[in-house]
């Protein structure tokens, strides 16, 4: 959404303050915008050209001198559609400037101002040759008595200032003070729609990356469990009491992860501690399937174990160095995962003592959806790396923001 409202297109309708009869329909385009402007010096105008017709008609009925009437209503007309149109044809002249909002702002009140000025000089100018109407038409009021205009200098005083001072506010208001107003609660509506909508966009956002996340993980979970029954299966004849191990692994591990496929949000959300007893169950799983050839080691502080972290992440670098590290050489096999806070997020370790980085076919689907999940899901924040360790194997190191407890 734009920083403020395009001034060639009406607003959407959630911004409109006023109804939809003919005489506020110009309110619907953005104030001291030119359809704006147009359509208020139109309803403006023509009020002024009836009061000036009214004017007209009453000297011409009291005075039959037509001259006379059109002296004083065409100042009247003059009068009144400067005070109406001069400031805000100021200042529709300024806001298509394109100029910085505080700079735009300042140069609308200055062009109110200066339109009330030049209507004020117009007023004395239309007043004197009204009053020379009135004694051409022999309808000149009759001079006060003396008494009544030599009253006190200070009462008078105070009379005219009030009158002064009443007429600039009438002035002020007709004259774009009340359009200023106007303009200045159009912009507090944009912006606070301006704010919903990049809420929204960011909820939208939000909501598409963890659809995606979902389906990242529905692409991973059966490819983890086909192996894990392939394996279970191989077990079943020759070794029955390592194959109910593993059974027994494999449902403590699905009852740790169907319920968080069944949260009524559809949210992917979960926590370290989570993701880590997952890999525990797999490597169980893994040690059993090896006949104990595999062993691991799990270690993370407890106080991070209820920090927000990705799911499955650290399941597809487990599996990874399993399948592309330990199970590619003979003999036995070390893979540990550690955590820990570092300055800037959450820092996870996955290391094995196997064949080190032999990319080999199926290896990159599962690398390539693991940085898809970081990209969606921290847009840059999240760092991963995947190397050679010293002595042999490999190590991924998986950098994320910390995001507060899940």
């Amino acid at each position: 959404m734009p920083s403020r409202a395009p001034l060639d297109q009406p607003l959407p309708p959630a911004m409109l303050a006023s109804g939809d009869g003919w005489w506020v329909r110009y309110r619907h385009y953005p104030v001291f915008s030119r359809r704006w402007w147009l359509g208020r010096c139109l309803r403006f105008g023509s009020v002024c050209a009836v009061l000036a017709l009214l004017t007209a008609m009453g000297m011409w009925f009291i005075s039959r001198n037509v001259q006379a009437s059109l002296q004083g209503a065409l100042p009247l007309f003059v009068t009144c559609t400067a005070i109406t149109c001069l400031g805000p044809t100021l200042a529709t002249a300024v806001r298509h400037q394109g100029w910085p909002t505080f700079w735009e702002r300042l140069a609308l009140v200055l062009a109110i101002v200066i339109g009330v000025i030049v209507s004020l000089a117009v007023n004395r100018w239309a007043s004197w040759t009204i009053m020379e109407a009135f004694r051409s038409a022999h309808m000149a009021p009759a001079a006060r008595p003396s008494a009544v205009v030599a009253g006190s200098a200070t009462l008078r005083g105070t009379i005219v200032g009030a009158v002064i001072l009443v007429n600039a506010a009438i002035y002020a208001m007709l004259g774009g003070g009340m359009a200023l107003y106007a303009y200045l609660e159009e912009q507090r509506r944009w912006e606070n729609s301006a704010r919903d909508s990049e809420l929204k966009a960011a909820h939208e956002q939000r909501q598409q990356a963890e659809w995606q996340l979902g389906l990242l993980q529905a692409q991973v979970e059966p490819h983890f469990l086909f192996n894990t029954f392939a394996s279970i299966r191989a077990l079943i004849r020759s070794e029955p009491d390592r194959a109910e191990h593993a059974i027994d692994t494999l449902v403590d591990y699905l009852r740790g992860t169907i319920p968080r496929l069944r949260e009524h949000d559809g949210s992917i959300a979960s926590n370290l501690g989570e993701q880590l007893d997952l890999c525990a169950g797999y490597l169980e799983l893994m040690h059993v399937r090896s006949g104990g050839r595999l062993a691991y080691r799990v270690d993370a502080d407890p106080a991070l174990r209820g920090r927000r972290f990705p799911p499955l992440l650290l399941l597809t670098l487990v599996e990874n160095a399993i399948k592309h590290g330990v199970e590619g050489r003979p003999g036995p096999g070390m893979v540990s995962v550690d955590a820990q806070r570092t300055e800037h997020g959450l820092r996870v370790r996955v290391a094995d003592d196997g064949l080190g980085l032999r990319l080999g076919p199926g290896q990159g689907v599962g690398l390539h959806n693991l940085r898809k999940q970081l990209s969606a899901r921290y847009t840059g924040r999240a760092t991963f790396e995947l190397r050679n360790r010293e002595g042999g194997g490999a190590v991924a190191i998986l950098d994320v923001p910390d995001e507060g407890e899940a």
